[in-house]
């Protein structure tokens, strides 16, 4: 199953070259899961050629609630001539299984299609649901779409994203945005004639950076590595020659709100510290969402899947620097954690690989949570 999960392209991206459906991986596990005796819902996104799935098996008189256990069907684009395999045939050397997907996070599913086959479904207690999203990687598109499914009310979720099998709590959000410059182009040798983009991006960039440092002093959580929310500047274009006067200059840019931060309190941030510079040139400065925004998650410490997941692992919980689909999983309603098998330290890299000694103890503590959690004999 892992080799065969591997072998399916599944990128996302922003960039329409490398972006690819996500039908294929969906069709195995709704193959897989039918074979096991789960009722399994396939829906289309609004996006089209991109699908989420969910798999239910819910005993007849079973009670309500139960454990739902999700992951992500895609991956980020591969770096062409850096892997020292074909990311897409699973490799296994020194210990290491390789593959585009190995912990981040196609490995996850074929964990629990192994753990399940150790269980007797028939004698759940509570439901057991299994979830497969699209475009975690970009957009986070699958999982603002879980309420497409009727009548999914778990009591429980565990994501199983590359933790090492410890239980994350926390992530901040993630939003990212363009400044956009639009200026008047002229030759060089009169600078005055024109609206340089440059220019003007250069004064934007300075009153950024002065929210870099309201973050630091307004706002902190010492729960996280780095308490505070952060502002990188990731990429700049602008200008195409020498001796013209730059008409177009364009900012990406990344912003990291902690957990229950207001996002609209974000923009207005930006808007307030922008404010002079947008009046010394009307019209010329706009901010444009490339996702919309991704809010921080927490999870409550006393939790009862925080127990549980500490108990059976042995792992205490900890915060996440990166982003998940936990706050959009955790609006169904349920106690919700970040955890699976893996090492996050892996994900998005050449040669991406999980230890093969990380995977039997992982298949044994998820069939002990869904036997924990569901009743099961």
């Amino acid at each position: 199953m892992y080799r065969e999960l591997i072998a399916l392209p599944s990128v996302s991206c922003l960039d329409p070259s490398w972006d690819t459906s996500n039908k294929a991986i969906i069709e195995k596990l709704a193959s897989w899961l039918d074979l096991l005796g789960f009722q399994v819902d396939v829906r289309e996104l609004k996006q089209p050629g991109k699908y989420n799935l969910l798999a239910r098996y819910e005993p007849e008189l079973a009670q309500q609630g139960g454990l739902l256990l999700a992951g992500h069907t895609d991956t980020v684009p591969w770096d062409e001539g850096r892997w020292t395999h074909d990311p897409f045939k699973l490799h296994e050397a020194d210990g290491r299984l390789y593959g585009l997907g190995s912990a981040d996070m196609k490995g996850f599913f074929a964990f629990v299609l192994e753990a399940l086959r150790g269980i007797e479904l028939k004698q759940l207690t509570k439901p057991l649901y299994i979830l497969a999203t699209a475009d975690e990687e970009t957009t986070m598109a699958g999982a603002r779409e879980l309420h497409a499914f009727p009548e999914f009310r778990p009591e429980f979720a565990v994501i199983g994203e590359p933790t090492s099998m410890t239980p994350v709590t926390s992530h901040k959000g993630h939003l990212t945005e363009a400044v956009r410059i639009i200026g008047q182009s002229g030759h060089s040798s009169n600078p005055a004639a024109g609206v340089n983009a440059i220019e003007v991006m250069h004064d934007v960039i300075t009153e950024l950076r002065g929210i870099q440092s309201e973050f630091k002093q307004r706002y902190h959580d010492a729960t996280f590595e780095v308490p505070y929310p952060t502002l990188n500047f990731g990429a700049i274009h602008g200008g195409d020659a020498a001796n013209r006067i730059c008409a177009c200059c364009e900012l990406h840019l990344d912003m990291r709100p902690l957990p229950g931060m207001n996002v609209n309190e974000l923009y207005d941030l930006i808007d307030h510290r922008l404010a002079d510079v947008k009046a010394r040139y009307p019209n010329a400065i706009s901010l444009i969402h490339m996702h919309e925004p991704i809010p921080g998650y927490r999870c409550r410490h006393d939790a009862e899947i925080v127990s549980i997941a500490e108990e059976l692992t042995g792992n205490t919980a900890e915060p996440a620097n990166y982003c998940t689909e936990a706050p959009f999983v955790q609006d169904l309603g349920c106690e919700t954690i970040v955890m699976g098998p893996g090492n996050i330290a892996q994900a998005h890299q050449p040669d991406e690989f999980i230890l093969v000694s990380e995977i039997a103890p992982a298949q044994q503590q998820i069939e002990q949570l869904i036997r924990r959690v569901c009743g099961a004999q």
